[in-house]
């Protein structure tokens, strides 16, 4: 079976979340966390965490991409177990019956969004609507094939309708006047 992992490419998770997840965590959408909130009043990292995060499920912590991996049923266990805890004991379900669950949910979710090849990055964009949160996922696989991940790498996108072309060139960046 296919699940989500956290991965970290640059340290920018680590300052643009108030907790970043730790690279190598199992992953959910983690929409539920926003559930009573409003977005429009969120501000600063709690608002970055809305519109971009997904969440960690040891650290509860947030990660801009997660990473479609191959899982075993032991470890799918054990996340979902992990997941129901920190749902009892953090957020209040009225029963670990409950929480084992809705954290079912959280993974089976996840899963579904397994449809790509393994190693294919996943990023989400939330937005409120009508009063209701909204999840659009885009997939990011490097061009002709898997290859080692880089902090800067060239990739195909898919789920990116309005894309903007920026045209950035990096050697002239490199040598503007310096102090």
């Amino acid at each position: 079976m296919k699940l989500l992992r956290t991965i970290r490419l640059d340290p920018s998770d680590t300052f643009i979340f108030e907790r970043a997840a730790e690279p190598g965590e199992w992953a959910v959408s983690g929409s539920f966390l926003f559930w009573d909130e409003n977005p429009a009043e969120l501000e600063g990292k709690a608002r970055v965490a809305f519109r971009s995060g997904f969440l960690g499920v040891q650290s509860l912590g947030f990660s801009t991409l997660v990473q479609i991996v191959e899982a075993g049923e032991a470890e799918r266990l054990a996340a979902v177990d992990t997941l129901a805890q920190h749902l009892v004991t953090t957020f209040g379900a009225p029963s670990p019956v409950e929480a084992k669950a809705a954290a079912e949910e959280e993974f089976a979710f996840a899963s579904s969004l397994c449809v790509h090849p393994i190693d294919t990055l996943i990023a989400i964009h939330r937005t409120q609507e009508n009063g209701e949160i909204r999840e659009a996922f885009r997939s990011l696989r490097p061009k002709n094939g898997p290859k080692p991940l880089r902090a800067f790498a060239f990739l195909d996108v898919e789920g990116e309708d309005d894309a903007v072309e920026d045209h950035i060139d990096l050697a002239t960046l490199g040598q503007e006047t310096k102090p």
